[in-house]
């Protein structure tokens, strides 16, 4: 690796950029085409920031995809980026007459579309205002003036007059705050865009635009569970329209909704809601080493479940939304995979797990220990006496079990039928226990026939 690209990913680690040495399996060029509107640009650049392969070759796609827009700061941190990693590739001169060009023009449309809008307040044209606000926040959300960009959105909403371009609305507004990364108060563009209206119909044709969003949102959050559902409820034969596009592609779905199910799910899961489940096949005809990879954890090969994810990891290193859930999500999937590739031996050679899964058995005996510190496997490693290293599962006797789950329920029952004749025994004494609102309050005992009571004065005492 030459020295000006050793040096700037230096800078990218420096920056809490993940840094991918391996190349990765996807096309540049066909991936990039699955994108419309600003996440193209995002994506480019958190590529060229992260791929040491694709570096340079993403930079200048970034480039260009930003001297296709009219954002000027993306335009200089592409350059800026692409100047520090190949200081010699002609794009990574800064281009100041068209910074100048558009600088200009976009004060100028900005200040074009404000007047129109102030013109069509004085008139009183509802249509007419409610256009001008979207005109206004596309027009700052080109510019990357996304506060402004979500403020001109949330102003069209006094003015529509139709489902659909309510729907609209709040579109343009999860969109803005997925950009934004505003994961905290995107629930409630979630709630005003589907609501119990007259038009169903219309409703349906957004609810696959409103999972796709929400599973996002649930994956950054690290909701891995909600982030699988919604991903896997999201009809595949409705999300070619290109508002669909400027968030997430159908190979996204397929990919986020893999491995957050391989992660969450268990194999009946896993066959029924996900390679039985007509809508997401869809997806997964788009990526099909993911399907083979659930079809192995489903079958019991484990390993190859394993090594399909892992040829793929530098690819998901460089989504990005999923890069930084990338290692828990992995080691959530190989945990269960051991897990279940243990459940029929009571006891086994660390060897044998080891050969079956591609690793030292210095690695696996560490990995074995930190599981069973932390809860997910019930077992014991044998080191003693130099005796082959050994895992002895530890199981629950059934009779013991079934003892024990008899013993509690005859103790709940005990307790509800006393609770039950305390009760019986205040209805009959036509005694009446108030909810407490001082510090003198009555007391029952736990005795069945014996009652006592603090009273709160003298006169309750008497009377009692």
């Amino acid at each position: 690796m030459a020295d000006p690209l050793q040096h700037f990913f230096a800078l990218m680690e420096a920056q809490g950029f993940v840094v991918v040495q391996n190349a990765p399996k996807l096309d540049l060029e066909l991936y990039i085409q699955n994108y419309r509107g600003r996440t193209r640009f995002e994506r480019l650049f958190f590529i060229g920031r992260s791929s040491v392969t694709l570096c340079v070759e993403a930079l200048k796609a970034a480039v260009a995809e930003a001297k296709q827009g009219r954002d000027v700061q993306r335009y200089r941190e592409a350059v800026e980026c692409l100047r520090v990693a190949a200081p010699n590739d002609p794009a990574a001169v800064l281009d100041k007459s068209w910074v100048g060009r558009q600088d200009a023009f976009n004060r100028q449309e900005t200040a074009r579309i404000l007047a129109e809008i102030k013109v069509y307040k004085n008139n009183l044209v509802k249509e007419s205002i409610r256009i001008g606000h979207e005109d206004l926040g596309k027009h700052l959300e080109s510019i990357g003036d996304l506060a402004g960009a979500t403020e001109a959105f949330n102003k069209m909403r006094p003015d529509v007059s139709t489902v659909k371009q309510l729907l609209e609305v709040g579109k343009h507004l999860i969109r803005t705050a997925i950009q934004r990364r505003e994961w905290g108060g995107i629930h409630s563009h979630f709630s005003k865009l589907l609501f119990k209206g007259d038009n169903p119909d219309e409703e349906k044709t957004v609810q696959p635009y409103v999972n796709i969003a929400k599973g996002i949102t649930h994956l950054y959050l690290g909701e891995y569970q909600e982030a699988c559902d919604n991903f896997l409820t999201t009809e595949s034969n409705t999300i070619n329209t290109p508002s669909y596009a400027e968030i997430a592609s159908r190979n996204d779905v397929a990919v986020y909704g893999g491995l957050l199910a391989l992660a969450t799910m268990n194999r009946i899961g896993l066959q029924h809601d996900v390679l039985d489940n007509d809508n997401f096949r869809g997806f997964l005809e788009t990526e099909p080493h993911i399907r083979r990879a659930i079809n192995a954890f489903v079958t019991g090969r484990y390993s190859a479940c394993i090594q399909i994810l892992e040829t793929y990891r530098p690819d998901y290193l460089l989504d990005i939304h999923l890069h930084k859930h990338i290692s828990t999500i992995y080691s959530m999937i190989r945990s269960k995979c051991i897990v279940q590739y243990l459940l029929p031996f009571s006891c086994i050679k660390l060897q044998t797990i080891a050969e079956a899964f591609s690793c030292t058995e210095q690695a696996i005996a560490s990995e074995l220990a930190d599981m069973i510190q932390q809860g997910k496997l019930k077992a014991r490693i044998n080191l003693i006496d130099g005796v082959s290293q050994l895992l002895s599962t530890v199981r629950i006797d059934p009779r013991t079990q079934m003892q024990a789950e008899a013993l509690a329920s005859a103790e709940d029952y005990e307790r509800q039928a006393i609770e039950r004749l305390r009760r019986m025994s205040l209805a009959a004494a036509d005694l009446e226990l108030r909810q407490a609102k001082q510090k003198n309050v009555p007391i029952l005992s736990s005795s069945v026939n014996e009652f006592e009571f603090q009273a709160e004065d003298e006169d309750s005492m008497m009377a009692y």
